[in-house]
């Protein structure tokens, strides 16, 4: 795949061109990490744009966020899109406004058109390698445990593979798609099922869209797209039917809502599980959970659930901020009001969307400032005391694991990071620059710099 997080649309062009060059006639052109903020053009990627680099491949690329994504005009042709195609449940397949012609994006559940298009011709070889090189780039920023946030039995493959090679360096929580959950159940798999190493974790499920491609779903519109209220894409019946197997089979549910409608859905729907069959201590876990209100904190608090708010967008997606506007930021990631409210969030970079780095998650939790020196919320900032622990501690605990793990003890496992300076004692604004020097998981040295 054609990695695009560049820096401009002539220089995402140009590497398309070069994998098109090698790239059998009317086989697939792929990129991935395209991010539509980040190019120097000031505009997003057209379906012309992609037409005049290469005209005679289908070219699909993925958003960076995960639910987006850009094709060339053979691309949407093989993926059965026209201009009369149908916006399907949960999904937008966009035009120009002017001409009603397509655009080349497509978002959240229309991206299936796309799915059943593209071979996939991965081997189980590849996905064990995709870990060995994940594993790689975590250890080396300090990260001893991680969640897989969207993952299939393919992929509880693929750790086991890496770990029995001994090519994982962290601990993998793998979360389960909610479409795979009655096979998973059938096999008598729940969550917890594991080791230290690869544990069972979530179902997972999606109510909405993206904060990082403005599709989240907003009770109020986006700043200066006043009918823009983002996309639901599961229905709250969906959510519940497949969320009721899980609770029902013993499955913690994580379930991806990053607007207030999306998360305001999403609690209906634990309400009415923890109601209808009340479990002990089912910590619903809600992925994001980005805008958020009073109202929703003091549900969230009764349940007992726990929100992983992004952990690097405000430093990171700076320049995304302006879409949410200032009133609504101070609601955002909110991780002051969680812990005031007595609630154990975690954080999530839910990478590739957002950077991975604990100290660059550390600076923008704790000042809530970009790489340009703007402030984005500033009622949310905590301490960096504080952002250790929801890092840490809390991220244990949101996978039934802080007796195990997230705090420095005897009993505990050997899971450590030796960091150059005292993040204690930096100016908050250089959170970003401490050094790794060593990671440690297992009681085995995972990188050494």
């Amino acid at each position: 795949m054609v990695d695009c997080d560049l820096r401009s649309i002539s220089a995402i062009q140009a590497a398309l061109r070069e994998r098109a060059a090698k790239t059998p006639a009317g086989e697939w052109v792929l990129g991935f990490k395209y991010d539509d903020t980040k190019t120097d053009d000031g505009r997003p990627l057209s379906i012309a744009d992609l037409d005049a680099a290469v005209p005679d491949h289908p070219v699909h690329i993925e958003h960076r966020g995960g639910h987006t994504v850009y094709a060339n005009s053979l691309g949407l042709r093989k993926a059965g899109i026209d201009e009369k195609t149908p916006d399907p449940p949960g999904g937008k397949i966009d035009h120009d406004p002017a001409t009603g012609k397509l655009s080349g994006r497509v978002a959240e559940s229309a991206q299936a058109f796309f799915e059943r298009a593209i071979p996939q011709n991965f081997t189980r070889d590849d996905h064990r390698d995709g870990v060995k090189l994940i594993s790689k780039m975590l250890a080396r920023t300090g990260i001893t445990s991680a969640t897989e946030a969207q993952g299939t039995p393919l992929d509880l493959q693929a750790y086991q593979d890496a770990r029995d090679s001994g090519d994982l360096l962290f601990r993998a929580y793998c979360f389960i798609n909610y479409r795979f959950i009655d096979s998973m159940i059938e096999a008598g798999v729940r969550t917890g099922l594991g080791d230290e190493w690869v544990r069972v974790g979530a179902m997972k499920m999606v109510c909405d869209g993206s904060i990082s491609e403005r599709t989240a779903r907003l009770s109020v519109p986006y700043e200066g797209r006043p009918n823009d209220y983002g996309i639901l894409v599961m229905t709250e019946e969906e959510l519940y039917t497949h969320g009721r197997k899980a609770h029902i089979a013993g499955w913690q549910i994580g379930t991806h809502a990053n607007g207030d409608v999306g998360i305001d859905t999403t609690l209906r729907v634990y309400e009415r599980l923890q109601k209808e069959n009340p479990r002990h201590d089912p910590r619903f876990r809600l992925e994001h959970c980005t805008v958020i209100n009073d109202g929703l904190i003091a549900r969230i608090k009764a349940l007992g659930a726990i929100p992983t708010p992004f952990s690097t967008y405000v430093y990171y997606h700076g320049e995304k901020m302006r879409y949410y506007g200032a009133e609504r930021l101070n609601h955002m990631f909110a991780l002051r009001s969680f812990l005031d409210a007595g609630i154990r969030a975690t954080q999530a970079s839910d990478y590739p969307p957002g950077e991975f780095i604990p100290m660059m998650a550390l600076q923008s939790e704790v000042t809530r400032t970009d790489t340009k020196g703007n402030v984005w919320g500033p009622k949310q900032k905590i301490s960096v005391e504080e952002a250790i622990r929801v890092g840490t501690i809390n991220g244990a605990y949101a996978s039934y694991e802080e007796n195990l793990k997230g705090s420095i003890k005897t009993g505990k496992l050997a899971d450590l990071v030796v960091l150059g300076r005292d993040p204690l004692k930096e100016n908050p604004s250089t959170l970003v620059t401490i050094p790794v020097e060593r990671t440690m998981a297992g009681g085995r040295w995972t990188f050494e710099s």
